[in-house]
């Protein structure tokens, strides 16, 4: 798979967020990640069904639902309904896990697990033929601009181990301190999505930092 880049409209700017969107699709994104937390699991409020929907409204991209949130059976019918392309849960507050996974693709979208950087892989293994997408997140979740945690380059090494032993097609994505310094390493240890929003958004040019982030991954040293 080749690399794809996913802003996250956590670093977008709300009072003119239909051009920062049309930004991330002139600058060739492969999708639009979403964070939902709900201030429970994760120590931060943001957005839900209703950002959904108005993403959706601005472009064709597929959304990348990212759910921190507790008990996120409750939520899989209405960000479906909303225009949710894909949708992730952390393993850490589905105890259902593959019944959750199921769930999501019965609704018509992508199922994805993710993993917190003290969640052990083994979390993931009896579900591996469940997913569409392992999301390894690179900081504890809850905030956006966060360091890249460097032992994260051994766990995503791990995860594409892993997908590979299962002859899994999964998306590895990683999420958290994507940058121009971090990017190609994680590459190279084997992930091939790219949350990133600081990074673009902060950025001087913020449409030419999405393919300078995926030229990253095609270098080869």
């Amino acid at each position: 798979m080749k690399a794809r880049i996913a802003p996250s409209i956590l670093s977008a700017d709300f009072g003119r967020l239909a051009d920062d969107i049309a930004m991330c699709v002139d600058g060739g994104a492969d999708m639009i990640h979403l964070d939902v937390m709900d201030g429970r699991f994760v120590p931060n409020i943001t957005f839900g069904e209703k950002m959904i929907g108005t993403v959706r409204k601005l472009t064709s991209l597929p959304l990348d639902v990212h759910l921190m949130v507790r008990d996120p059976e409750n939520y899989f019918e209405s960000f479906a309904g909303a225009g949710a392309t894909g949708m992730t849960i952390h393993v850490e507050a589905a105890p259902h896990l593959q019944r959750q996974l199921a769930r999501i693709r019965e609704l018509g979208c992508w199922a994805g697990a993710a993993i917190n950087p003290g969640t052990s892989l083994v979390s993931v293994r009896e579900v591996v033929a469940n997913i569409d997408l392992l999301l390894v997140m690179t900081v504890n979740p809850g905030f956006g601009g966060q360091q890249f945690i460097p032992a994260s380059l051994d766990k995503i090494a791990r995860s594409r181990h892993m997908l590979d032993e299962f002859r899994s097609n999964a998306a590895l994505e990683v999420d958290g301190g994507i940058s121009r310094q971090t990017i190609h390493d994680a590459w190279r240890a084997g992930a091939n999505t790219f949350v990133a929003g600081n990074a673009i958004f902060t950025a001087n040019n913020p449409k030419a930092e999405i393919d300078a982030l995926r030229k990253l991954c095609l270098e080869s040293v």
